[in-house]
């Protein structure tokens, strides 16, 4: 079997990250490794992670539909090495399977997932990169339909997995991955809303697929070794349709119906929490990263794209929602003003 590094960024969200180790560990596939990488938690989350693979700590379930993912528990202890991310360490040959990375600082979705990259990378015994959300639970049987999408078709570089609300476990957050609007710079989650069991053959939502969603994306090392690591600019949101599109169509994109991952989506963002607040990071990152992506592949769309921008801000003003309107107009002048480079999103 072609070997695998699985890397998880975790922020304050060790539950959800013991939950998602627990069904990883479970994968009906032999050949793999574990990197969680720890954006600057606040909250002790790589000694959580520690404990419970020590077997002091059990999984917490959201959903009891979910349960047979994670019950009953993974046999432990399970071997780990807790290192920082300058450590020089030769992981290849190890005995152990996870590895726990504390970075000290939040890096974003990007910069967390670089750092595992960069470390598997150097292993020189990886074949695929799996980025993975520490919100989700995987069927048994994901990364083996992943990893035989990819085999199967030696031009893909990236493939995505069936992405069901972790919630109701039957509907589709995304297939595989998403459409994009140049005009608009937004996305439209290919099969959003259906129940699986509706969801269109794989040839055609392949087809329609602009970029593979960040949830669950299987990445070839010749891609990773071609086009770089992911654009740590954006900090959240708009880094895999940035990195395909620096591919240039170098690289197909494929999807694995049968590799099923169930989402909570926002969870490992905070989106949509109760003490998200003010700091509502789509309501800033969002339109931030509309503008700064135009900006670096199509300014010309900037025409149509500022104008939608503005009329969301607009909309916030003439309902009310004073802190969402400032959000999205410092978002909105922060990607005017980002500067324009690539130098460092190379892999090495």
């Amino acid at each position: 079997m072609p070997k695998v590094y699985i890397i998880l960024v975790n922020w304050n969200g060790w539950e959800d990250t013991i939950e998602c180790l627990e069904s990883v560990f479970r994968l009906e596939y032999g050949n793999f490794c574990v990197i969680v990488c720890d954006n600057g938690s606040t909250d002790d989350s790589l000694s959580r992670i520690g404990e419970w693979a020590d077997g002091k700590i059990q999984p917490v379930c959201g959903n009891p539909d979910m349960k047979h993912l994670s019950y009953p528990s993974y046999p432990k202890p399970i071997p780990f090495l807790t290192m920082g991310p300058a450590i020089p360490k030769d992981l290849a040959g190890r005995n152990e399977r996870l590895f726990l990375i504390q970075i000290g600082e939040n890096l974003g979705f990007a910069g967390g997932n670089n750092v595992g990259l960069r470390i598997a990378l150097d292993t020189g015994d990886l074949d695929y990169a799996w980025l993975l959300n520490n919100d989700t639970a995987v069927d048994p049987k994901a990364l083996l339909h992943l990893v035989g999408r990819m085999e199967e078709n030696p031009d893909s570089g990236i493939c995505g997995s069936a992405l069901l609300y972790y919630d109701d476990g039957k509907t589709v957050q995304a297939l595989g991955g998403a459409r994009y609007d140049w005009w608009t710079a937004r996305v439209h989650h290919v099969g959003c809303g259906l129940k699986m069991d509706k969801a269109p053959p794989r040839q055609e939502v392949e087809q329609q697929l602009d970029y593979i969603v960040g949830a669950s994306m299987l990445i070839r090392r010749a891609f990773l070794e071609d086009v770089g690591l992911m654009s740590e600019r954006y900090f959240l949101f708009f880094e895999e349709i940035d990195w395909i599109t620096r591919a240039k169509g170098r690289y197909q994109l494929v999807y694995s119906p049968e590799s099923i991952v169930y989402h909570k989506q926002g969870k490992s963002t905070g989106e949509g929490s109760a003490t998200s607040g003010q700091d509502d990071v789509a309501g800033l990152y969002g339109p931030r990263n509309r503008i700064l992506y135009t900006r670096t592949h199509r300014p010309i769309a900037l025409a149509l794209v500022v104008p939608s921008v503005m009329a969301s801000a607009a909309y916030r003003l003439l309902t009310g929602q004073f802190a969402s309107f400032k959000r999205l107009i410092s978002g909105a002048v922060a990607g005017a003003i980002a500067p324009i480079d690539h130098t460092n999103d190379r892999a090495n």
